[in-house]
């Protein structure tokens, strides 16, 4: 099955409508599910990796996955700031077995596959060869209580334009799908600018797409709110984006330690500034009577892309107020 869209709501639309209509129901360790079997997906624009609805509006959460996937940890307490139910797949409490960030930047202690593949790529720009390993054969040695659902990211450049296909042996539709979509994408975004090319297109394909029993009535809302404006992310800077990266690794951390910093006096490009921002608000609409704070920053940013999800985090953090805070005028 080859599903193709421009953006992720609209790619997410024919998959949900698939899998709500698939016959092919699996019981599971997680429960039963729907499920389509060898599915292709193709994003023609993977800057438009954001949902823009109102049941998979979620940018932090994806963002702060990405960039536990970037500082190449696969340390719990970093994810589980963003996502806790990461925790009920940590074998020892204290790492994820199955964490991308270390199998990217430190494969087998010592392999760093994503700098072997652009030195492959910037040597050889025609070859096949550059593919990036995430799941390995010991995974299914011992018991785990996660491992790798991708087994391969494998990067092309042909025409002077940066393509992408991962290969995934499991998919969860409704709440893996989305995150990993907007992960990998900017991962390519990230390879493409490091490599001097520019973005071509995402190819997604996956063993088994499923949709768990649970999540069906929220796969239907989904739908159900129609078609959304198609609004991509502001394209990424030209040139290395790796100090950058460190940077904003850096902010990140102070910020999730609660430690002190001046956003407006860090030196980086405002593409990477948006998302230190995001990375601000995050932190402040955890605590109740931030949102004055929160409007201060939104109005620093540079991009409008992320107006939306700023502000469904505001309605998130005022429903979780206690009533005598509430201004019900």
């Amino acid at each position: 099955m080859y599903l193709r869209a421009k953006t992720l709501d609209d790619l997410l639309r024919k998959v949900f409508g698939k899998l709500l209509k698939s016959t092919n129901y699996v019981l599971s360790t997680k429960g039963h599910s729907s499920e389509l079997h060898g599915v292709l997906l193709e994003l023609s624009d993977p800057r438009a990796r954001l949902s823009r609805t109102e049941v998979k509006g979620t940018l932090f959460s994806c963002l702060g996955e990405l960039l536990w996937y970037l500082s190449g940890t696969n340390e719990l307490e970093f994810i589980r700031y963003y996502i806790p139910r990461y925790e009920e797949y940590s074998d020892d409490g204290k790492t994820i077995y199955g964490g991308y960030g270390s199998r990217l930047f430190n494969m087998w202690n010592h392999y760093n596959q994503v700098d072997n593949v652009i030195g492959l790529l910037k040597r050889r720009p025609s070859s096949r060869q550059a593919v990036i390993q995430l799941f390995d054969a010991r995974d299914i040695v011992d018991k785990h209580a996660d491992i790798p659902c991708t087994c391969t990211l494998q990067f092309i450049i042909r025409k002077s334009r940066l393509y992408m296909f991962t290969c995934m042996r499991s998919n969860d539709a409704f709440l893996g799908l989305p995150h990993d979509i907007f992960a990998f994408t900017m991962l390519q975004e990230v390879m493409a600018r490091s490599l001097g090319v520019e973005l071509g297109s995402y190819k997604h394909m996956v063993g088994s797409l499923h949709l768990y029993e649970n999540n069906r009535n929220m796969a239907e809302q989904y739908i159900k709110e129609g078609w959304q404006s198609m609004v991509s992310m502001p394209s990424m800077p030209v040139g290395d984006p790796w100090v950058s990266i460190d940077r904003l690794l850096e902010v990140e951390l102070k910020i999730r330690k609660g430690d002190g910093i001046k956003l407006d006096e860090l030196k980086i490009d405002k593409y990477w500034m948006d998302l230190a921002f995001l990375l601000q608000i995050f932190q402040l609409s955890k605590v109740h009577g931030n949102e004055a704070k929160i409007m201060d920053i939104e109005k620093l940013m540079s991009s409008d892309a992320y107006k939306i999800y700023i502000q469904k985090r505001q309605d998130r953090a005022l429903k979780n107020a206690p009533p005598e805070q509430l201004d019900l005028s």
